[in-house]
């Protein structure tokens, strides 16, 4: 009996030490102001209020409360313990919370809008100034979290420090957390490793025996070149990738500039991806034009938006076709004539742009004597195929498959848009690094010793452009929390304009939002949502029928298209300007300084003779024809003969 009393006083003892517990957690002692991100001025902003109890932890509570903001009282809800506040800060404000007996302030000092432009542009114009975009971009990111710790409270001094950490601790960390940039970095060690496998194995070597046999000048190398972009259509990193480490021994060998190869594998890579049906871009295209759709209430399927587009989308298309006019006519002009006068004159230079290049055949032979090509054509159609059956076996819906509703080119693309891109690259990329490691083990070329050195050597060499690339996506991170791309649709979109200039406006705006960001993931992710549906709401107010306003509609869906991928064209942050740069071994300076002109005359020829004289009403046969024809023209009354004049050298 005895003992029984004893549990029963023990187990009592129990449940009131938790019971007190439990009341003391459900006591407020304190509350704490929290944001996530920087807060704006003019932007609404998101800070979470959080209930702490004695022991410091969110407290278990559930109450509506009051929050005075100068004066102005708002409504919050606490939901075990968290509170979120959202609210457009216009100016400097005192927040006052009264809630349990506990009274706490906090004062708000938003950041002005304007700005966010600066550390983009900043990293940007060190970069073209200074030739050396490590610096450039860490000083970019430095300034911005120097604002956002300067308007946090902290005195000048202490937000340096603040600053400087965070660059480091806040965005760099984040940059590497998410998963598709890992994903991303994954991908391009694993190719960097393959690249050098099937050097060393003698399998570059055979391939540069076999396109040597069509690739023997420099326009036909460069025409093979181009041709390579076009067939690895399926994602522009793996085009990047791919065809500037796989043909830039032949390029260096028929002394075609790095920078001219560079720009062709970035300038065959996204505009690729972009309009064709069956890519990696599909899905995100279509995901962002159904949001718009959705927010201008419209009964139309985001793939029909985006068939009715693609003969808007200009850029790309000019792109692709000013390159080969570049090869066919041999003519070149501004930094790019230069680098490929000097690159025919005095050889290929090594990135620095002091070091050069000899051309040796031992650099791709190692030890073998009788090179042999498929062991590299094997690892590399392993890549292709494999991520194109990735992409299937990743986005597979067998309810879309066996629609009859729909049409086989609209299955693919529903199926691969919905895919796995980073999955299938990294396993296709991975199934090709052990392909290649089996030919070289089994053929007795390379020991399963000297095949790792190989694997790991391939890594170190992936490593300052994924330095790049840890860099840029911290700055894109940081950008976006400044809101820099509100702070540039602001500025275009401040008056009420016509319809029919919404075309030509939202291309210069996903252009400068693109070349800001370094992203054109990133800017159709923004531009969509807030130019399409005020596109059809103007298109409404000016009395257009249906049909105009949806032929409207489609074309501004292709100019943002078209803007994002020119900006991204141009802007030294771009994660795939850094990959072509990468791929092709050029200076990364180097390549945006001779891309750029092209870029933008492509753009120029696009804009006002594609999409201006289309919404003035010229037919669109007759438009295009208009656009080649300058084309033409541009490159052969501007551009020189390089081969004329290294004969006259």
């Amino acid at each position: 009996m005895t003992k029984v009393f004893f549990n029963i006083l023990i187990f009592s003892s129990f449940i009131f030490v938790a019971f007190l517990s439990y009341a003391q957690n459900s006591i407020v002692k304190e509350f704490k102001f929290q944001n996530s991100a920087p807060i704006i001025k003019g932007v609404e902003s998101e800070l979470k209020i959080i209930a702490l109890d004695s022991l410091g932890k969110v407290a278990d509570y559930d109450c509506f409360s009051s929050i005075f903001i100068n004066g102005q009282k708002v409504d919050i809800f606490f939901n075990e313990g968290v509170a979120t506040l959202k609210f457009n800060f216009k100016e400097k404000s005192e927040l006052i919370l009264s809630c349990e007996d506990i009274s706490v302030s906090k004062e708000i000092n938003p950041i002005p809008l304007w700005l966010s432009i600066l550390p983009p542009l900043i990293a940007i114009l060190l970069a073209l100034l200074f030739k050396e975009v490590y610096t450039a971009i860490f000083l970019g990111i430095f300034s911005g979290t120097l604002i956002i710790a300067f308007y946090s409270g902290t005195g000048f001094i202490v937000s340096i420090g603040t600053a400087f950490f965070g660059v480091f601790d806040t965005y760099i960390v984040r940059a590497l957390s998410e998963g598709s940039h890992v994903s991303i970095i994954i991908f391009s060690m694993l190719i960097g490793a393959t690249v050098n496998v099937i050097s060393r194995n003698g399998g570059m070597h055979g391939i540069i025996q076999k396109l040597t046999k069509y690739a023997n000048t420099p326009r036909s190398g460069q025409f093979v070149t181009w041709l390579m972009g076009i067939l690895i259509f399926f994602d522009d990193y793996a085009n990047t990738l791919i065809v500037g480490n796989t043909i830039r021994p032949v390029t260096d060998k028929l002394k075609i500039s790095r920078e001219k190869l560079a720009y062709i594998v970035d300038s065959t890579a996204a505009p690729v991806a972009s309009i064709a049906f069956v890519t990696t871009w599909i899905g995100a295209e279509l995901s962002y034009i159904q949001s718009a759709i959705t927010l201008a209430n419209l009964d139309v399927s985001p793939y029909s938006i985006f068939f009715m587009s693609l003969k808007y989308c200009f850029y790309p298309f000019l792109a692709l076709f000013f390159i080969l006019v570049l090869i066919y006519l041999k003519r070149d002009f501004g930094p790019m004539y230069k680098a490929e006068i000097r690159a025919r004159t005095k050889g290929v230079y090594l990135p620095s742009n002091e070091k050069k290049i000899e051309y040796n055949l031992k650099e791709f032979e190692s030890s073998v004597e009788k090179p042999k090509a498929f062991n590299a054509i094997i690892p590399v159609l392993v890549l292709v195929l494999g991520a194109i059956i990735g992409l299937f076996y990743t986005g597979w819906d067998t309810n879309v498959w066996n629609n009859p509703e729909i049409g086989f080119v609209t299955k693919l693309s529903q199926i691969i848009g919905n895919s796995d891109s980073y999955v299938s690259l990294i396993r296709a990329s991975g199934l090709a690094l052990i392909v290649a490691v089996i030919l070289s083990v089994a053929q007795k070329i390379l020991t399963i010793k000297e095949a790792a050195e190989s694997i790991l050597s391939g890594f170190k060499v992936m490593l300052t452009a994924i330095i790049i690339l840890c860099l840029a996506w911290a700055l894109s991170n940081l950008i976006s929390d400044l809101r820099t791309a509100d702070f540039i649709i602001r500025l275009i979109t401040t008056t009420e304009i016509s319809p029919n200039v919404m075309p030509l406006l939202s291309f210069i705006v996903s252009a400068l939002v693109s070349f800001s960001t370094g992203t054109s993931w990133g800017t159709m992710a923004i531009m969509y949502p807030l130019i399409l549906p005020a596109t059809w709401s103007l298109s409404v107010h000016f009395g257009l029928d249906y049909g105009q306003s949806l032929e409207i509609f489609a074309h501004v869906s292709a100019t943002v298209i078209s803007g994002s991928v020119f900006g991204d064209h141009c802007s030294p942050i771009s994660d795939t300007t850094i990959l072509s740069s990468l791929s092709s071994s050029c200076n990364h300076i180097q390549h945006v300084r001779t891309q750029a002109p092209y870029a933008l005359i492509v753009a120029l020829i696009s804009a006002l003779f594609g999409t201006f004289l289309v919404e003035s009403g010229l037919n669109i046969f007759i438009v295009y024809l208009i656009m080649i024809i300058s084309t033409v023209l541009v490159i052969y009354f501007f551009g020189k003969h390089t081969e004329v004049e290294i004969n006259k050298t």
